[in-house]
């Protein structure tokens, strides 16, 4: 194995990390519908709107990364933020989790298939490369599993 196929291969283990701490898979199962909304006091969120948060970050990201005709449209913080602190009905909640397990399966392709991981994103700025928007993702869904891992604490139904 090369050094190169090492670090690939270390990337895509992070996007599922769950050696240091919680992953986003593990934090939100088992959270009750009628709590997906909850926002305990002192929290600005709901896991619902943490999760698509994640969910939309990540996709952004990555669409960032593999579509040359990429334009950064979002407005921040709006269109990173679902305006309902509850999903509208189950399937948005299921639709959400799969979402977010299907383009984190499309960030693992790309790192094993992009040719040079410290090149610079084909539509960004000289210091946006692949490996950026790699540690970009995982840095931010660890911060956000956190969160919500924190969330079901206050909420009493955390295991």
């Amino acid at each position: 194995m090369t050094t190169l196929d090492a670090v690939r291969d270390h990337l895509v283990r992070a996007l599922d990390w769950g050696e240091a701490h919680v992953t986003v898979d593990k934090a939100v199962d088992g959270i009750p519908a009628d709590k997906r909304g909850a926002r305990p006091p002192g929290f600005g969120h709901s896991p619902w709107q943490l999760l698509e948060h994640v969910r939309i970050a990540q996709e952004d990201i990555y669409d960032f990364c593999s579509d040359a005709n990429y334009r950064h449209t979002k407005k921040w913080p709006e269109d990173y933020w679902p305006a309902d602190a509850a999903p509208s009905d189950a399937n948005a909640w299921t639709a959400s989790l799969a979402s977010y397990a299907s383009v984190r399966e499309k960030m693992k392709a790309m790192i094993r298939t992009v040719d040079d991981l410290t090149a610079k994103v084909p539509t960004g700025k000289a210091t946006q490369t692949y490996l950026r928007a790699i540690l970009l993702v995982v840095d931010h869904t660890a911060y956000h599993a956190g969160q919500i891992v924190a969330i079901r604490r206050a909420l009493g139904i955390w295991p």
